[in-house]
């Protein structure tokens, strides 16, 4: 790593001048509200927090697709012709977003929007239909399932310079469907059919092609979200006693039963960057749906007994659907008693703080000397604070701005 003295001591004097107050511990709720209509429910979120997508019904009960932000409130995206559509993902500053609309024939397709350009449709692999449930952390890659020209439901692949890739299946299988993918868009996961008619959870590589992750003693399995990196898989798996669990993969550990709030079931959504946090939904005890939140020092923690002081009398977090890549914020699906409906909503934890790279609760030398020794390398990792790919003056400005915060 190469850094001049005068280069630092610039962004120091940056920083102190901006005279910016350190970020406090922070925890709080959003419910983001609807088009018009009884519902809506979040799929995704920015790096920072800022930008929620998903879902939501107007006023004359049709679904929509959604962007929201503090500022601007619930946007809706239109549709490619139909009536419906809905957002599932949402790159991580927020600018792209990716999911199933109808066409003018009322044919599902993927789609990718942005404010520039509004909503593309991103075509088949030859049939009529097609969706998108996932996108890179820049934009350019998009994942989903789509139409053959034999019918037949395939995983794909489109990236930004035209390119529409049939990920294929497993072997003897016909059908798959991918639902996830890395950052840099190498690695992608989903469910595919097996020889035997299973639906396996899978991960796919350019070099490695398509692997089966097996399940946790049972038929079937479904892979939902990926790390940055690719290397942890998340999603469900049949147990012996064909229950579905919340499972974690890797490589080197295999899959893990990430258990239950207390009832027979749980799903895994989302994933942290690391892969060191897993958000989803299990049944409690009384066989309600329940969102979590998975750490191994934690075990499973039910959302609503962990921020129980952000949920007025009666409101329940029921689904986490996704996690931002710091694992600060969680989007998903909750009973909001104030407007007596089930509604999407934003869930601030507060934790890692504003700049806390090693994620201990204060913004230090050590945080300052990960992003210096990082400096110039790739991102999509701890140290690129403002998650554009890169760790450079912004990310370091961030740890200035914040320096001592929780200390």
């Amino acid at each position: 790593m190469c850094y001049t003295q005068s280069r630092f001591n610039a962004l120091l004097s940056a920083c102190v001048l901006s005279l910016i107050a350190t970020a406090g511990w922070s925890q709080s709720l959003t419910w983001l509200g609807t088009l018009g209509g009884r519902y809506s429910a979040a799929s995704d979120v920015s790096a920072d927090g800022a930008v929620v997508v998903g879902l939501a019904y107007d006023a004359a009960g049709r679904q929509r697709a959604f962007r929201w932000t503090a500022s601007g409130g619930m946007q809706d995206l239109g549709t490619l012709g139909g009536s419906e559509s809905f957002a599932l993902g949402v790159s991580a500053d927020g600018s792209v977003v990716v999911g199933d609309a109808r066409n003018a024939e009322g044919r599902w397709r993927a789609f990718r929007w942005t404010a520039s350009g509004g909503m593309r449709d991103l075509g088949t692999l030859g049939g009529y239909s097609s969706g998108a449930l996932g996108v890179s952390a820049d934009g350019s890659v998009v994942v989903g399932w789509a139409y053959n020209a034999a019918g037949q439901d395939r995983a794909f692949r489109w990236t930004a310079s035209g390119v529409r890739q049939d990920l294929g299946t497993l072997p003897g299988g016909n059908k798959s469907l991918a639902r996830g993918v890395s950052a840099d868009g190498a690695v992608v996961v989903g469910v595919a059919l097996n020889g035997a008619g299973q639906w396996r959870a899978f991960r796919w590589t350019a070099s490695g092609g398509m692997q089966d992750l097996g399940t946790l003693g049972g038929a079937s399995s479904r892979a939902n979200g990926v790390s940055a990196d690719g290397a942890v898989v998340v999603g469900w798996a049949e147990n012996a006693d064909r229950q579905q669990r919340a499972f974690r993969w890797t490589a080197s550990g295999g899959m893990q039963d990430l258990g239950t709030l207390g009832g027979c079931c749980s799903e895994a959504w989302g994933v942290s960057a690391d892969g060191s946090v897993v958000v989803g939904v299990a049944l409690n005890a009384e066989g309600r749906q329940r969102a979590f939140r998975w750490t191994a020092a934690g075990g499973m923690e039910d959302l609503n007994t962990t921020y129980a002081s952000l949920l007025t009398n009666g409101s329940v977090l029921r689904v986490a659907r996704a996690i931002s890549p710091d694992g600060r914020y969680i989007v998903g699906v909750g009973y909001n008693t104030v407007t007596r409906r089930d509604e999407a909503f934003l869930l601030d934890t507060g934790f890692p703080r504003r700049g806390d790279v090693d994620r201990n609760g204060c913004v230090d030398d050590a945080d300052l000397l990960q992003v210096l020794f990082a400096f110039g390398g790739r991102g999509y990792r701890n140290e690129d604070l403002n998650w554009d790919g890169t760790v450079d003056d912004a990310d370091l400005l961030e740890v200035l701005f914040n320096f001592g915060s929780g200390c």
